[in-house]
C-alpha cells in the first residue's frame, strides 16, 4: 500500500535522501522545505526532474517548520491533495559548532526552535488527521550524540537533539492508543556526504570564541572535527539513514522497531539507549500501562 509521507527539512542531507528513497519504494512523498519560490526554487525543479526520471510520486511542499501558519498550510495541502496523511518524518534540524559559552541565549533558543519546537508545530497540525484515521506513523530522526560520546564544542546541537529525543519518547506512549506508531532513528556522526557540518552555525560572541581559540583550548576544535572524521569508516554512506527510514515505513504496522541505529562510528549510544529504553518499558509495565508501549490495532 502506498503511504502518504511528509518529510521535513528535505532540501538537503538526510531529508533529501530519505524523500527520494521513500518515493522509489512506491510511496507518495512530500519533500517539505521553505522558500520554494525563493532560495530553494532550484531544488523544487530538481525534485520534479528526479520524479520524472525515476517515475516516482515525489512532490515538494512549502513548509517552514519555524512558522505555525506555514506548517498548517503545508500539511493542510497534503491532506487536501490525498484525503489522508500516513507518515511524518521529523527530520528538520540544524547544527552549531563552537564553545558553549560563546553562543548567546538567543542562539540556543533558535537551535531549540528548529530542532525541537518544529516537531511540535508539525505534530499539532498533523496529529488531528492521524488520530481521525486511527492509524499513522511518526519517525523521529534523533542523534547518537544524545547518549553516546559527546565531543566538545557541539553543546547547543547536542542539547536540542536530546530534548527532541525525549519528546519523541513521551509522544510514543501518548499517541499509541490512537493507533499511531513511533520509530526513533539514531544516526551517528556522518561527517561526509551531507552539509550538516559544513552549514553549522557559529557563536555570535566572537570575543569569547577568540579566548577559547587562542587560550588553553587552542586546537581543540580542529582536533574534535578531525577525530570525528577519523572514527567514521571510509565506506560510511548517509544513504544508509534513508534506507533505514524506508525499511521502517515498509515494515508491517505494529511491528516497526521503536528505535533503530545507523552509527558507523559506534560511539556507544546504542548501549546507553538500550538501558534507558528497558527502564521505560519496565516503568510502563509497573504502573499498569503496558499497552502504551505499542500502537493500538483496531479489529
Amino acid at each position: 500500500m502506498k503511504d502518504v509521507i511528509l518529510v521535513t527539512g528535505a532540501s538537503s542531507g538526510f531529508g533529501l535522501l530519505s524523500a527520494q528513497a521513500l518515493a522509489r519504494a512506491g510511496h507518495i512523498v512530500y519533500a517539505s522545505m521553505r522558500e520554494t519560490v525563493g532560495r530553494n526554487a532550484p531544488r523544487v525543479v530538481e525534485f520534479a526532474a528526479y520524479a520524472k526520471a525515476h517515475r516516482v510520486d515525489l512532490r515538494t511542499v512549502e513548509l517552514d517548520v519555524s512558522s505555525d501558519a506555514s506548517v498548517k498550510a503545508g500539511i493542510d495541502q497534503v491532506i487536501a491533495d490525498n484525503g489522508r496523511l500516513d507518515v511524518i518524518v521529523h527530520n528538520a534540524g540544524h547544527m552549531a559548532f563552537g564553545p558553549a559559552e560563546a553562543f548567546t541565549p538567543e542562539q540556543y533558543a533558535a537551535l531549540y526552535d528548529i530542532n525541537v519546537l518544529s516537531t511540535q508545530r508539525v505534530n499539532r497540525a498533523a496529529l488531528p488527521q492521524l488520530r481521525k484515521q486511527g492509524r499513522g506513523l511518526l519517525v523521529w530522526v534523533s542523534s547518537s550524540s544524545t547518549r553516546g560520546g559527546t565531543p566538545p564544542f557541539l553543546a547547543p546541537y547536542f542539547a536540542a537533539k536530546a530534548a527532541m529525543d525525549s519528546l519523541a519518547a513521551s509522544y510514543a506512549s501518548e499517541v499509541a492508543r490512537w493507533g499511531i506508531e513511533t520509530s526513533i532513528l539514531v544516526p551517528g556522526a556522518f561527517t561526509k556526504g551531507t552539509n550538516h557540518f559544513n552549514h553549522a552555525g557559529a557563536p555570535a560572541d566572537t570575543t569569547t570564541q577568540a579566548e577559547y581559540d587562542n587560550g588553553p583550548y587552542a586546537g581543540v576544535a580542529d582536533q574534535a572535527l578531525k577525530g570525528l572524521a577519523a572514527l567514521e569508516p571510509e565506506d560510511a554512506d548517509p544513504a544508509a539513514v534513508a534506507n533505514a527510514i524506508t525499511d521502517i515505513v515498509n515494515a508491517p504496522f505494529g511491528r516497526r522497531p521503536y528505535r533503530v541505529y545507523v552509527d558507523p562510528s559506534q560511539d556507544g549510544a546504542e548501549e546507553v539507549f538500550r538501558i534507558g529504553d528497558r527502564m521505560r518499558r519496565e516503568m510502563f509495565q509497573n504502573i499498569g500501562l503496558r499497552d502504551l508501549l505499542s500502537p493500538r490495532i483496531e479489529g
